[in-house]
């Protein structure tokens, strides 16, 4: 590589406006002017004047992480400088917030977000005790959320009158006004027969959108 174009991102990086790009597939670049939120952990690297500090959720939030285990542990980065942040090599997107907008994902697929982002733990409606979780974490206001999961996310369109199943343990998230609710697509004659591992679903209804991973297998639980 030329030496040239080293410094010339650094120059960009600079003069970049504050805020997330996706760096690549895996990683997120930020460029810190004040303060942002990020999973504790996530960080790579960084460069500039940047304090990186844990960031409480107040008591509240303490309690319905101690019962319902949702949640994840997150750090403050306060200064100016840019920041580099992934975890486990995992792919990422980014997802634009509008106010208005409420986004429901859960806790394991955050990676980092802008500090205008509100963030609080809910109940999900209507989902029972399935697989995906009875609360999740919920964003609104404006900003960036930068999400990850295993393999290219699926963005899935949910219309009136046309739910949308999805499996419980591939879900990442949805925008949070879609009804929810259980949805069982195995009849008990086949569940004596050995199933078809297709027992449960989440049925959404409305309209909005579902995030999906291109993978069923459980993940490993993020330690809070």
């Amino acid at each position: 590589m030329k030496s040239d174009l080293f410094s010339k991102d650094h120059v960009a990086e600079h003069a970049a406006i504050p805020g997330m790009t996706l760096q690549n597939p895996k990683a997120v670049k930020y460029t810190v002017n004040g303060e942002m939120h990020a999973r504790q952990g996530s960080m790579i690297a960084f460069r500039g004047n940047l304090q990186f500090e844990h960031k409480g959720q107040g008591l509240g939030g303490l309690l319905k992480r101690a019962v319902t285990g949702e949640g994840l542990a997150l750090m403050a980065v306060r200064g100016q400088g840019v920041a580099w942040f992934a975890h486990e090599a995992q792919n990422v997107f980014i997802v634009d917030v509008e106010p208005g907008d409420a986004l429901s994902v859960n806790g394991r697929n955050v990676l980092c977000f802008d500090p205008t982002l509100h963030y609080e733990i809910r109940t999900v409606k209507g989902a029972g005790i399935g697989g995906g979780g009875l609360f999740n974490s919920v964003f609104t206001g404006q900003g960036k959320l930068a999400l990850m999961c295993e393999g290219h996310p699926v963005v899935i369109p949910v219309a009136p009158g046309d739910p949308v199943f999805v499996d419980t343990d591939a879900v990442v998230g949805w925008t949070d006004q879609l009804k929810m609710s259980l949805h069982r697509s195995q009849s008990f004659g086949s569940m004596i027969r050995g199933g078809s591992g297709e027992a449960v679903q989440l049925k959404l209804e409305g309209q909005g959108f579902v995030i999906v991973r291109p993978s069923e297998a459980t993940p490993q639980k993020v330690a809070n």
